[in-house]
This record gives structure tokens, C-alpha cells and sequence, in this order.
């Protein structure tokens, strides 16, 4: 399929082939699901924790003898039945990665692709550069296309294009390798440049 391209002042800049295997697909939300809690599940930091019996800072002496109290028999404070005692089975510091296959990575970029064309958010840019790192310029031209949260994806990124986007809200640019599903999902426009289209397809064949 064909997709037309543009320039950062909105001018036509000719046309692009879209492989179809790439951006044709029929949207699958259960693979997109899936790409996305391997992401966010990998994002987590896993530094959650309480402290169990042995840690909280009480005396280890027996609060009372064993018998004739009359009451439960306890050992000291640091139980958990005890206000400020130790947490049973608390959380401790752990991964909460999980696995997932390339392949199915693959399917699941393929898929995110091919949402953004069919809901119409896929802009093809013929470049991302810029005369001046100026962000004040590129803003304006970002607000006369009417981007409001915008992913970008360029082959590779240029310098002077990334120093003037890196202040703009709602502007992200990524080279073609950190192209993922989260990323792409979440925005509302996604922007890839000719040389963009051609990393990706080539990455995903």
C-alpha cells in the first residue's frame, strides 16, 4: 500500500510503499496486551519490601514464661500477631520479568504498526532535520501539524533534531531499534521518516 509523505512545514514530499505484512495486518488487541505487560512488567523496579521477624528491632527475650500465665504462649515481641512485629510473607526485592519470545515481539510491533495506519495516526516524514536546534522553531511547526502527543521514528536520530525536540512536550524521537509497542500505543500521532519506514521493514522481515 501507499502512504503519502510530508515535510516538517506540511508540504507534499511524494509517496512511500508500506509493506503490507508490516502495516496491513488486522489489529490484534489479546497480542498488543501481551507485548505491553511483557514491557511494563520488565519496567517494574521490584523494590518493594517489609521487614520480617528477624529484622524488626525488638528484643529477642521471651516477653513471659511459658506456662501458667493463664495466656497464649508467645516468644517475643517481633512476632507478627504483635503491633509492630514483623510482616509474614512480606514482599522482598525480586524481578518481575517474565519471558517472551522474539518472534512474538516481532508480531507484536507488527500489530502496533498496524493499528496506528488503520485508526489513520501514521504520518510518513520524509525527514526529520532541522536547519537550526531551535526548539522554539520546531514547536511551532509541530503545533501548525497539529501533533499533540507525537512519537517520532527515525533510522537514526539526528543530533541537531533530538537537541530541539528534547524540550517539547509530547514530542518523543526514537531510532528505529528502540521502536517498541508501549511507545507507540500510547501515542496519539506516530511520525516515522521515510528512512524510518525502511529500518523498520527491514527489522521486521
Amino acid at each position: 500500500m501507499k502512504a503519502d509523505a510530508i515535510k516538517l512545514d506540511g508540504a507534499a514530499a511524494g509517496s512511500v510503499e508500506l509493506n503490507d505484512e508490516i502495516f496491513g495486518l488486522e489489529p490484534r488487541a489479546d497480542i498488543l496486551h501481551r507485548v505491553v505487560r511483557w514491557q511494563r512488567a520488565a519496567a517494574q523496579q521490584g523494590t518493594h519490601k517489609t521487614k520480617g521477624r528477624s529484622e524488626v528491632s525488638y528484643s529477642t527475650k521471651k516477653i513471659y514464661r511459658q506456662k501458667g500465665t493463664g495466656g497464649a504462649r508467645h516468644g517475643d515481641k517481633g512476632a507478627p500477631i504483635f503491633r509492630h512485629g514483623g510482616t509474614y510473607k512480606g514482599p522482598t526485592p525480586r524481578s518481575h520479568a517474565h519471558d517472551l519470545t522474539k518472534k512474538f515481539r516481532k508480531l507484536g510491533l507488527r500489530h502496533a504498526l498496524s493499528a496506528k495506519r488503520a485508526a489513520g495516526e501514521l504520518v510518513v516524514l520524509d525527514a526529520a532535520t532541522v536547519a537550526e536546534a531551535k526548539t522554539s522553531m520546531l514547536a511551532k511547526q509541530v503545533g501548525a501539524l497539529g501533533w499533540k502527543r507525537a512519537l517520532i521514528i527515525d533510522a537514526a536520530v539526528n543530533d541537531d533534531f533530538a537537541r530541539a525536540a528534547r524540550n517539547i512536550a509530547n514530542l518523543d524521537v526514537l531510532p528505529s531499534m528502540g521502536a517498541n509497542v508501549y511507545d507507540i500505543l500510547r501515542s496519539d500521532t506516530l511520525v516515522l521518516t521515510k528512512a524510518g519506514v525502511e529500518a523498520l521493514e527491514a527489522r521486521l522481515k
